[in-house]
């Protein structure tokens, strides 16, 4: 809110400011930009105001709300001031200001935001430039789903990645908060669980990403080798993507990563990628230029109803989880849908699915600094699901989501629908889920000689 001053009750300012009225303007914008009333009343009428020493009170009492109907913040009365004008962050923060109508749209399903208030209560309330207020963005799970619902077309999951990427830039990221997470992938990007598969005029590999070799290292095997049979010469990537450290803000770890992967990849004359993971999926479709980029689901066989364990029916009801990374991706999602639909399961949606889905509860490593939040997404989806059993397509949000809510990978159902359906699932944890790692790079490069 601007500030204004308590008017003088002196007559020759008075008169000042009657020869400096603005003319033929809006009314509404006239009045949000006067610091006096001789805009609307008459000169008599205040000047007898003055002499009986009222005026400043009226005043105060009635500029106000008239300024604050009509005042537009320009950015230099909020926080974002403190944010150079030429950023990326400055530009989000300003952008947030002048268009968020406080509709509240993005609050109804978000836990963060009903926590802190609007994007544009936020940006307000909130110093970006200082520590405490950028530990603020990673309680934001960045899942996008506030973009997503927007009617004023705005970004506010940008924004709290750029605010992340700000924290990190400035020295305020506490790397010790996230020293599982990152250590996680640093173990997936190195030469001892990384590894490249490329066979003779390779142009297209598969990238199951980290979680998927680790839980699910059979069934990692025998999605690789059905792909085989759709494309002969496909290649196999073991490797780490470093979402993490992108969405934690930071940047130059991210791209050390990632660039000399994408660079590598590209001097092999690698042109597609199928990926498993949502995750990676979104990080090659962002960063991977060049390379056109799919998910195993789209590209699949469909597999008949005599493949899966369950006939028919109304007790073979499921409901969807679509990945947050994913909700813009109606191909995979129609695809995953097809698929269960084909081996005889009965689809019952849940209010938040596609491009509205709702996150895990394990977005943007939330629970790190606010496991309460965390669990709150988690509860809201399991609520949703309404006792039906849920499958998705990210290993991620299978173990997170499965924890409250019975909840299967679509490749379990694909590949071991028996023990998949009826709950005897095992899934591998670490320890165990490195050791599956190097063992299926082991038996891979034997199987692969490149």
């Amino acid at each position: 809110m601007g500030k204004y001053t308590r008017m003088s009750p002196s007559p020759d300012w008075i008169q000042l400011h009657f020869h400096e009225k603005l003319k033929r303007v809006n009314a509404g914008s006239q009045i949000g930009r006067l610091n006096s009333l001789s805009g609307i009343l008459s000169q008599g009428l205040i000047t007898l105001l003055t002499l009986l020493g009222i005026f400043p009170l009226i005043v105060r009492h009635n500029l106000g709300p008239i300024r604050k109907k009509y005042h537009r913040s320009t950015g230099n009365d909020t926080p974002a001031a403190k944010i150079s004008s030429d950023s990326k962050l400055a530009a989000l923060q300003c952008n947030i200001v002048e268009h968020c109508c406080d509709c509240r749209a993005c609050i109804k399903s978000c836990a963060f935001l009903t926590q802190y208030g609007t994007p544009k209560s936020i940006v307000t309330d909130f110093d970006f430039s200082s520590s405490e207020g950028q530990a603020l963005a990673y309680q934001c799970s960045l899942c996008g789903l506030c973009t997503a619902v927007c009617p004023e077309k705005l970004d506010p999951a940008g924004l709290f990645l750029e605010v992340r990427r700000r924290c990190v830039a400035d020295g305020n990221f506490n790397e010790s908060v996230y020293r599982t997470i990152l250590a996680y992938e640093k173990r997936g990007a190195s030469p001892l669980f990384s590894w490249y598969g490329l066979p003779k005029g390779c142009n297209t590999i598969f990238f199951p990403g980290c979680t998927l070799p680790g839980t699910r290292p059979t069934v990692t095997t025998e999605l690789y080798r059905q792909i085989q049979e759709i494309i002969p010469t496909v290649g196999l990537v073991l490797d780490c993507c470093a979402k993490p450290s992108h969405d934690l803000g930071r940047t130059a770890g991210f791209r050390d990563i990632f660039d000399k992967m994408h660079n590598y990849l590209t001097s092999q004359g690698i042109q597609t990628v199928l990926t498993a993971c949502p995750n990676c999926t979104k990080m090659f479709r962002q960063y991977g230029h060049g390379m056109t980029v799919r998910t195993v689901y789209e590209i699949l066989p469909v597999r008949k109803k005599d493949n899966s364990a369950l006939e028919p029916g109304t007790e073979n009801a499921i409901t969807v989880h679509d990945p947050c990374p994913l909700r813009d991706d109606l191909p995979t999602q129609q695809a995953v849908r097809k698929m269960l639909a084909d081996m005889g399961h009965t689809l019952v949606e849940m209010k938040h699915h596609g491009k509205r889905t709702l996150c895990c509860g394990e977005g943007g490593t939330v629970a790190a600094v606010n496991p309460s939040l965390a669990k709150a997404w988690t509860t809201m989806r399991s609520k949703e699901a309404g006792g039906q059993k849920i499958v998705t397509y990210c290993a991620g949000c299978t173990g997170y989501l499965n924890r409250v809510v019975p909840t299967i990978h679509i490749v379990d159902l694909l590949y071991r629908p028996e023990v998949a359906s009826n709950g005897n699932l095992k899934i591998a944890r670490a320890p165990f889920t490195y050791w599956h790692r190097l063992r299926l790079k082991q038996r891979m490069k034997k199987e692969l000689r490149t």
